[in-house]
């Protein structure tokens, strides 16, 4: 799915307004200021560097950092890795809209990353990958070696 406007829960709203809508006044016509404004630091998120590491600021916990730091005996890239994950699923119900739905978003989400990591750490290069799973897709970023 490239288009947003194939859901069919779009579809169905352009349809009854009989055209000449699209996706951008769907979000104005249904959406929440709140909701936007949350996937907004989803879509665009705050890093912390810590021991090396480059943590989305939301899964940083200092505890669970030493955890993770130590049973992965300060291999960096696994740290990210394990820690910096978003479960498409868990942020956006897919019901009729499908596993298509799930896909795009994740697909947006890791472009974004992927943005917001090279501007915030133009000298690192970072490995921002979908893994597909049984339940859905998982975004998740970790450092690469240069």
């Amino acid at each position: 799915m490239d288009d947003p406007t194939e859901l069919p829960s779009i579809k169905s709203w352009v349809d009854e307004w009989g055209g000449g809508v699209d996706y951008v006044d769907f979000v104005k016509f249904n959406g929440d200021l709140a909701v936007l404004a949350a996937f907004s630091r989803i879509l665009w998120p705050r890093f912390v560097e810590v021991e090396g590491c480059v943590l989305w600021d939301r899964v940083y916990e200092e505890s669970n950092f030493r955890l993770w730091y130590e049973n992965l005996a300060g291999e960096i890239p696994r740290i990210e890795a394990t820690l910096n994950q978003v479960r498409v699923w868990q942020i956006a119900e897919s019901g009729d809209e499908g596993q298509g739905a799930l896909e795009f978003i994740a697909a947006c989400i890791a472009d974004s990353w992927r943005a917001s990591l090279s501007a915030s750490f133009p000298e690192r290069n970072f490995d921002v990958r979908v893994a597909e799973t049984e339940d859905g897709p998982i975004v998740t970023f970790s450092s690469v070696a240069s």
